[in-house]
């Protein structure tokens, strides 16, 4: 009899919301799952190994792929789903507030890139699916720094995918749209947009929409089952969108409908007109 060999997982930002979904599925299905978070005591009793892990911090991100290794002695599939969310008009957005977005969003996604690949050369093997979002195919009025970071997700993640294909390294992303999960509350308004302002009223409303969008969303149990199908996957595609039917129709209307239209579309539906 073959010995079954048992794929090990590192699943960033999986204390929580998709990430959390996503580990306990896995897990049940008898993956190796590695979650991370910033502060692993704080969610005690996790079925899957929570280990620590700042996607900010490069040290952290070493330190937390140097235990996977000494315990799994592998990374086959990496999830970088760790993120975070501002909300308020671009105008009204801070330097240092859009800097500290993109170092989660983006820069986060990049550090654990460049820890795990050296590995995954050396295995020649190993899969890496980023979790961009639809805010990632179609700018979104006062997310436009979110939008900004999952759009830079979607580009760092076509060109990762062709240079280290000849590696036996795959690569996907997955675009989710609303899903129910403490993203919501955790999203932070950037300090102007907090006063009263000229976009006060119609931020409100795009804020309004999104929010009532996402708490009646589907599980973030859906991502994980994608996510499972893209691993078992022998050559996944680029891009997985998961979402209500219209969020997943939205990359093929970008696609082929004028832009003027799709802008109207995302304008009136946010109430942002």
């Amino acid at each position: 009899m073959g010995i079954h060999y048992i794929p090990a997982v590192l699943i960033t930002g999986a204390s929580s919301g998709i990430g959390r979904a996503c580990a306990n599925y896995l897990h049940q299905r008898g993956y190796c799952v590695y979650g991370t978070s910033r502060n692993p005591a704080s969610y005690p009793g996790t079925p899957f190994e929570l280990i620590a892990m700042d996607v900010t911090d490069e040290s952290s991100v070493q330190q937390a792929v140097a235990t996977i290794m000494e315990s799994a002695g592998s990374i086959d599939v990496v999830v970088n789903n760790a993120g975070s969310g501002i909300v308020g008009a671009i105008e009204e957005t801070s330097i240092e507030e859009a800097q500290s977005q993109m170092e989660t969003n983006f820069f986060g996604v990049l550090r654990v890139c460049r820890a795990v690949l050296p590995i995954m050369r050396q295995q020649q093997s190993g899969l890496i699916i980023n979790v961009s979002s639809i805010g990632g195919v179609v700018g979104i009025p006062f997310q436009g720094l979110y939008s900004a970071s999952k759009f830079a997700i979607e580009g760092l993640t076509e060109a990762l995918r062709m240079e280290v294909r000849p590696f036996g390294i795959r690569v996907a992303m997955i675009e989710p749209g609303d899903f129910r999960t403490g993203f919501t509350a955790n999203r932070r308004p950037t300090h102007e947009s907090t006063q009263s302002t000229v976009y006060t009223e119609r931020c409100a409303k795009a804020l309004a929409v999104m929010e009532a969008d996402e708490q009646n969303g589907l599980p973030p149990e859906k991502v994980a089952r994608l996510i499972e199908r893209i691993i078992r996957a022998r050559n996944p595609r680029l891009r997985w969108v998961a979402g209500p039917f219209f969020e997943q129709m939205l990359p093929l209307i970008k696609r082929f409908a004028p832009s003027s239209v799709v802008e109207w579309g995302i304008r009136k539906y946010y109430q942002v007109e």
